[in-house]
């Protein structure tokens, strides 16, 4: 099993997301942040992503969610890049814009 590490980009990520589901449904939130949280989990059993859009990066689609991971693999760890909705306008080759 790799390691999971958080980086500092994709912490804040999951907070203002957290956040901003939170102002109209609490309850949302939590759910959302715990089906992260298991994927994330997942990935570092299995890491069954795709190909991202950024060279070098892979993405795996949190189920039951409007959210996609992006994260970095090595031998020993899967480091997680971004967090971002899935309607977001995102070309190849680049992340999406901060808002």
């Amino acid at each position: 099993m790799r390691r999971v590490v958080w980086s500092d980009t994709a912490r804040n990520d999951l907070r203002s997301a957290v956040r901003y589901i939170a102002v109209d449904d609490p309850g949302a939130a939590r759910l959302v942040r715990g089906r992260i949280n298991r994927t994330v989990a997942l990935l570092a059993d299995t890491p069954v992503g795709h190909h991202g859009r950024v060279k070098g990066t892979y993405e795996k689609l949190v189920l039951r969610t409007s959210y996609i991971l992006a994260y970095a693999m090595s031998d020993r760890a899967i480091t997680i890049l971004h967090l971002i909705h899935a309607h977001r306008d995102w070309p190849e080759g680049t992340w999406p814009a901060d808002e």
